[in-house]
């Protein structure tokens, strides 16, 4: 198993495995996967298309499970988790952000960022998370007024409100130009940075894994390798 010796463990994985159907037409997305990720890491999931990052990434959100092995999100087995507790994990304990930004069209950027205080203990509050991303200025605009990337650091405004431990974030910049993917990089790493959180970021783009902690490269639902970086980039260094 890779471990990451000198932090706390948020998740763990052993023989983690995962298919879909049965007999010839079984498909094997993960196969056993052992992986630990510490308490503040930033960790770039590596690998094309159809190496298993999305489902990797979707069992440690708690929107999958696993058909075999475990994970676990600190001392809580997710593996064996039931809906309503799975629910309960994803609303208190992590932060989603996709390649497309699924903000409601009617809502102004405030109002997108604070759905999602209502339904957690201990948000941040809402104009303090705009801040962060920069948006104050945009915080009254509705998403059809904004560019991509503005409606991109929107998804991740709404996820850190939440205040969560982890921060899984799923291609975000595949839908952007090149300038505009590195500011909500920037944004990524800055909470990464500032508030701690523990992020991952599934991508197929080599040159993200500059501002890795570390990179866990994947293959036909394997972990091939882990590299740890002697020395993190940032994203204004990036070149793709």
């Amino acid at each position: 198993m890779d471990r990451a010796p000198a932090l706390q463990p948020v998740f763990r994985t052993q023989g983690l495995s995962k298919w879909y159907g049965s007999g010839d037409v079984r498909v094997d997305a993960l196969r056993g996967v052992d992986l630990e990720i510490g308490r503040g890491e930033f960790i770039v999931l590596l690998g094309p298309s159809g190496s298993g990052k999305s489902t990797l990434l979707n069992i440690l959100g708690g929107l999958d499970v696993p058909s075999a092995g475990e994970v676990w999100f600190g001392e809580q087995d997710l593996s064996r988790a039931d809906d309503g507790t799975l629910t309960t994990y994803r609303r208190e304990h992590v932060g989603f952000v996709f390649q497309f930004y699924n903000l409601i069209p009617s809502l102004t950027v405030r109002e997108n960022v604070a759905l999602v205080t209502e339904i957690v203990p201990h948000p941040m509050p809402v104009d303090d998370a705009i801040e962060r991303v920069g948006l104050t200025p945009r915080r009254d605009h509705f998403p059809a007024q904004l560019s991509g990337g503005e409606q991109q650091r929107v998804a991740i405004a709404r996820a850190i409100a939440k205040q969560p431990q982890v921060l899984l974030c799923d291609e975000p910049t595949g839908a952007l130009d090149y300038q505009t993917g590195k500011l909500v990089l920037e944004v990524i790493a800055r909470v990464n940075a500032e508030l701690g959180t523990t992020t991952v970021v599934i991508t197929h783009n080599a040159a993200i894994a500059g501002m890795a902690d570390r990179v866990v490269y994947l293959g036909d639902g394997r972990v091939l390798k882990v590299e740890t970086n002697a020395r993190k980039c940032l994203p204004s260094e990036l070149s793709w």
